[in-house]
């Protein structure tokens, strides 16, 4: 005798290939983003060339901060 599936069971189901379908779709759009900023290079150049923009706007002010925010910074 086949044993029925419960309706909470479907539900867990259909919610989890939901989450999943969600989170192929978001890590798709990562690497799309990644590829078309990066010019397809991914790795460790990708990474370097970012702390390299760190630091050499450090002394830089962020756009859109205000001189309260710069006195609390302080």
């Amino acid at each position: 005798m086949k044993k029925r599936q419960t309706m909470g069971k479907m539900m867990r189901d259909r919610e989890l290939r939901e989450r999943r379908a969600m989170k192929q779709q978001k890590k798709d759009e990562r690497k799309l983003a990644a590829a078309e900023g990066d010019g397809g290079v991914e790795g460790a150049e990708g990474a370097e060339g970012a702390g390299e923009n760190i630091e050499s706007d450090a002394g830089a002010t962020p756009l859109g901060s205000s001189p309260e925010s710069e006195a609390r910074a302080t």
